[in-house]
């Protein structure tokens, strides 16, 4: 890591649990946060490397037993995840993440994902980003000589993925997110909704996404009806309760899908939306929900690991390209495999943020 540029040590070490010294309450005195902005495929990541600021690293020996310790509605760095995410400083579309110390030395850091609903288990998109971010930023060191492939190794609260970041003159072009163990967890489970019944598969990507064919709620995948697909995702996430909830953590997304036909050799061809937390709008394929995709269709028989990719459009267009690399342990009755996909992020800019408690909008606000 180059120090000039990332300081390690100022997310190294986390408070120890029950230590209580830190300040507990959001501070009063103004204070800013910087910020790297990046997009990939169309959604946003706003990335917020460790900085000077009056909130103490959260308890925790994890990044996993962080982001649980952050979910609580008081804690400090829920309060500035509002303030970052929700307006004036965000929408209610906003995605982004804290980064914070690994598990351990195998990891080059750590991070907490968050978006207006809370912090997440997994997100792809975003670790595309940070695999851009952190080559970009001299994090990691580019491949000697400016070409080449290089491993940015992040651990996040579903376990260890990595960003294999494709470098060509020094720069990043593209990205592998190489998922945690992902499988399809139940097929063909009835959802009662005011309209009409729906049968939906639930798999696994490091959160829970539940799978609807579009043409089954009478709508394709297009920006116009993406109001539509609001109503719908909070819908089938109702209606689903507990039976959506997987691995301690509730049903994260619902995701509808277009076929598109049959691609070039063994490609499956689709157009998705996913609608997650409470109503939210990726742009994105969605990453997680990409890898979650493939293991689900390895479970119905239609890719295999060497055989086959998901070519995967998103509402507006943009695309990420799954695979199954390798095959994982099971763990359902569906076989379990270790997805890669592949997208690449842009930088849409660099912030600095004024927090200030005592302003009349203070943490935040949305309309949906």
């Amino acid at each position: 890591m180059s120090a000039n540029v990332f300081d390690p040590i100022a997310f190294a070490v986390p408070r120890a649990a029950g230590d209580t010294a830190a300040a507990s309450t959001f501070p009063s005195t103004p204070f800013w946060v910087p910020s790297h902005e990046y997009h990939t495929a169309g959604e946003p990541f706003r990335i917020v490397p460790p900085a000077d600021n009056a909130i103490p690293p959260p308890d925790g020996r994890t990044v996993r037993q962080r982001r649980d310790a952050v979910a609580a509605p008081s804690h400090p760095v829920n309060t500035l995840r509002i303030a970052l995410c929700q307006e004036p400083r965000g929408h209610a579309d906003m995605y982004g993440g804290f980064i914070t110390a690994p598990d351990d030395a195998g990891a080059h850091f750590g991070v907490l994902f968050w978006h207006k609903d809370g912090f997440s288990t997994a997100c792809g998109h975003g670790t595309i980003a940070l695999g851009f971010w952190a080559v970009a930023r001299g994090v990691v060191s580019a491949p000697e000589g400016g070409d080449g492939t290089v491993d940015v190794r992040i651990d996040v609260p579903s376990g260890r993925v990595t960003a294999r970041v494709r470098v060509v003159a020094g720069r990043p072009v593209s990205a592998d997110f190489v998922n945690v163990p992902s499988y399809l967890i139940e097929t063909d489970v009835e959802v009662a909704l005011a309209e009409r019944k729906l049968l939906v598969d639930i798999a696994w990507g490091g959160a829970a996404y539940a799978y609807v064919r579009a043409p089954d709620v009478g709508l394709t995948v297009e920006p116009a009806n993406h109001d539509r697909f609001v109503v719908l995702g909070r819908e089938v996430k109702a209606a689903l309760g507990a039976r959506g909830r997987w691995d301690g953590y509730e049903l994260y997304g619902v995701s509808f899908v277009d076929d598109l036909g049959a691609g070039d050799g063994d490609a499956v061809r689709e157009r998705n939306v996913v609608i997650y937390g409470d109503g939210n709008v990726d742009r994105s394929p969605t990453g997680s929900s990409t890898a979650a995709r493939v293991a689900l269709l390895v479970g119905r028989g239609r890719l295999d690991i060497g055989r086959g990719r998901l070519e995967n459009q998103s509402i507006i267009a943009t695309a990420f390209t799954g695979v199954a690399e390798a095959e994982a342990p099971r763990q359902t009755d569906f076989r379990a495999v270790v997805p890669r996909v592949t997208g690449h992020a842009r930088l849409v800019g660099e912030a600095r943020w004024y927090i200030d408690a005592e302003d009349e909008t203070f943490p935040g606000f949305t309309f949906r």
